[in-house]
Parts: structure tokens; C-alpha cells; sequence
């Protein structure tokens, strides 16, 4: 297949037109289109389409049992692919959509087996992204878009990284440079009763569980998936992306460090024994470290950067000749909860 590239960095011009609409025309008649978000790059196609949907799972070898994100532009499309909207979903609409945040929601009839693995609940988000918006506007229709990557992969946040993935697999990709949050949505499950007042995070993102608990009565989390679960297949159906198989992970296999001490001595014992070892440090301990291969995550002091650059710094060491990597833990409050729920799934829960 060949695959159209179009550069969408500039809203408003001649090109730009073009290529949504061509995009759009891609989308209606069945095919796949990747575009970027605030958050990574989505692989879309037409979410009432149960064909267009499986090639979704085609092309990036995704399991089919693995729930798509149904993206909509306004509350109108929204409110098409739901039957019923709770007020604890009313309340995170009003204060966080459109945005980096995704609700579970039951489905309305029009939305295929194909999008849900058969749930009776459809995961339901509004980008906050003008070409995704532009895209969906123009296309009519809900787009589902896991991230545009090879399933398992880190996510892909720039139109370059899609292209190594992807080319030849799909319609065609909306290149718009790099994605502001680095990290894919938070989703959060609004199917309790009305009054409850209750939210569950099945996924940490840039909406936090401090940020919703500031207009919701009671915030809770979903179950960490266990390593057995994982390795059986997690017996119960997952409501959402990312809470049955191993994703984010790098060529190389990684482990977390507890601190950087801990990081060291564990560097230093597998270079021992013959192992080339992937160094990923904050930029505090990066100039002190003298591993020929090595990459600074940011500052531990800003979480904003770490997440925006944590997958292109996964992906960094893909084309070195590292046997292993190591990172260090990012604090687990706020953002850094979603930055170690990525590193954890990354890793396979390896950790010193």
C-alpha cells in the first residue's frame, strides 16, 4: 500500500485544506489515518465501520479483544455513540473536554462489536488538537484511533516516528509535528449510577486523579493487572486500552532502578559481565555519568518534560547496540503516576 504524507504544520493554509479533506475522503471510504493529539498520534478510521475497525487491529497487530477510543469533535458526536450520559460524566465534560481525558460510557446501538470487544460500554474522548478536530469535523463521523505505533511499542508522538511504524500499511499520515503531553489519555469509568458521584482511572494521563478529585466526591483506581493475569491472558475483559497487555516497551528490555545508586551499581555489575547497558537519567545525573550510551530523561523537577519525551527517549536506544537498559523511578504523585504506570507496563514490572 502506498501511503500519502501530508504536512498539516500549518492551520489555515492551502495545503493544510487539502490534506484534511483528502484525509476525510480516506476516512469515509474505509481506510486508515493517522493524525496527532495533544497526547500521541492515533491511528483512525471510521468508528461505525466494523471493517475499517479491524484493519486497525490489522495493521498494527493489535489483539482484537483490546477496545478502541471512539474520538469525536463536539458533545453533539459525542452524545450520538452513548445511550445515556451520567451527571459524574456531565461534571468531567464541563471540566476537562475537550482535552487529554477519556470517559467509559454505555454504548449506543450504532457503535460496532468491533470498537468495544463486545463490552456493552464504549470509551468515548474529544481531542483538544486542531488537526485531529479539523480531521473529524471533515470526515463526519467518530473516529476510533488507538496510538498509531506497532501494538506493543512505545507510542509514537511525532509524524516521523508513525512513518517508521506504519508506512505502507496505511491511507496515509498527518504529519503535525510533536504531540504536546507525550502521554496517552487519562481514562476514567463514568458508568456508575447517577448520584454516585464516583469515578474509577482504569489509565493515569495528564488528568490526574488530584485534578478530578477536585470536582468529583470520590476518585478511586483501578487494580493494578498482576503478572500472572498478564501472562493468562487477564480472564476478564479489559474496559480499556492498556490494562491487559504489555505496551510502551522498547527492543531492549528494561528495568527500573529504585534511585540513582541503586542504578549504578546495577550498570556497573552487567557491564562486568560483558552486557552493553542503555542508561536512561535525569538531567540532574546525566553529566556525571560517563556511559557511552546513555539519554536524559529532563529534569526530575518537571514531570511535564519527562512525559513529553519518555517514548522518543524508549526509542532512542532501538538503534544502538544495547543489550539491556535501566531507568530510574519518577516520584508517583500527580503526573508521575502516569509517567510509572508507562515505565511499569515498559518493563514488564522489572525493578530494583
Amino acid at each position: 500500500m502506498n501511503t500519502e504524507i501530508f504536512n498539516v504544520k500549518n492551520p489555515g493554509t492551502e495545503g493544510y485544506s487539502r490534506a484534511i479533506s483528502r484525509g476525510a475522503e480516506l476516512l469515509r471510504a474505509g481506510e486508515l489515518v493517522a493524525f496527532p493529539t495533544e497526547t500521541v498520534y492515533g491511528l483512525g478510521g471510521n468508528g461505525l465501520d466494523g471493517a475499517a475497525c479491524r484493519k486497525i487491529y490489522e495493521a498494527k497487530g493489535r489483539p482484537s479483544d483490546n477496545p478502541l477510543i471512539l474520538h469525536v469533535a463536539d458533545f453533539e458526536g459525542l452524545k450520538k455513540i452513548v445511550s445515556r450520559v451520567t451527571e459524574t460524566a456531565e461534571k468531567i465534560f464541563a471540566a476537562f473536554m475537550p482535552g487529554p481525558i477519556t470517559v467509559i460510557l454505555p454504548r449506543s446501538a450504532c457503535v460496532p462489536d468491533a470498537v468495544t470487544g463486545g463490552l456493552d460500554t464504549v470509551a468515548v474522548r474529544m481531542p483538544d488538537q486542531p488537526v485531529a478536530r479539523d480531521l473529524i469535523l471533515a470526515a463526519g463521523l467518530p473516529v476510533a484511533a488507538p496510538s498509531a505505533n506497532i501494538s506493543g511499542r512505545p507510542s509514537p508522538t511525532n509524524g516521523e516516528t508513525v512513518s517508521r511504524d506504519l508506512s505502507g500499511r496505511i491511507g496515509a499520515i498527518m504529519d503535525g509535528g510533536s504531540t504536546d503531553w507525550g502521554i496517552e489519555s487519562t481514562i476514567v469509568d463514568c458508568t456508575e449510577a447517577d448520584g454516585a458521584d464516583t469515578v474509577t482511572i482504569l489509565r493515569p494521563g495528564a488528568v490526574t486523579a488530584e485534578m478530578l478529585g477536585e470536582i468529583i466526591g470520590t476518585v478511586k483506581q483501578a487494580a493494578p493487572t498482576s503478572a500472572a493475569e498478564t501472562e493468562s491472558g487477564l480472564k476478564r475483559a479489559p474496559m480499556a486500552p492498556g490494562m491487559k497487555y504489555t505496551h510502551y516497551a522498547p527492543k531492549s528490555p528494561l528495568t527500573l532502578a529504585a534511585d540513582k545508586e541503586t542504578l549504578l551499581k546495577e550498570y556497573q555489575r552487567r557491564r562486568s559481565e560483558g552486557e552493553q547497558v542503555g542508561l536512561l537519567l535525569f538531567a540532574e545525573d546525566y553529566p556525571d555519568c560517563e556511559a557511552e550510551y546513555k539519554c536524559s530523561l529532563g529534569s526530575r523537577a518537571n514531570l511535564r518534560e519527562i512525559a513529553a519525551g519518555l517514548y522518543d527517549r524508549l526509542r532512542y536506544f532501538d538503534e544502538l547496540p544495547v543489550d539491556s537498559l535501566l531507568c530510574p523511578i519518577v516520584p508517583r504523585e500527580g503526573l508521575g503516576v502516569a509517567i510509572m504506570n508507562r515505565l511499569g507496563k515498559a518493563s514488564g514490572g522489572r525493578m530494583i
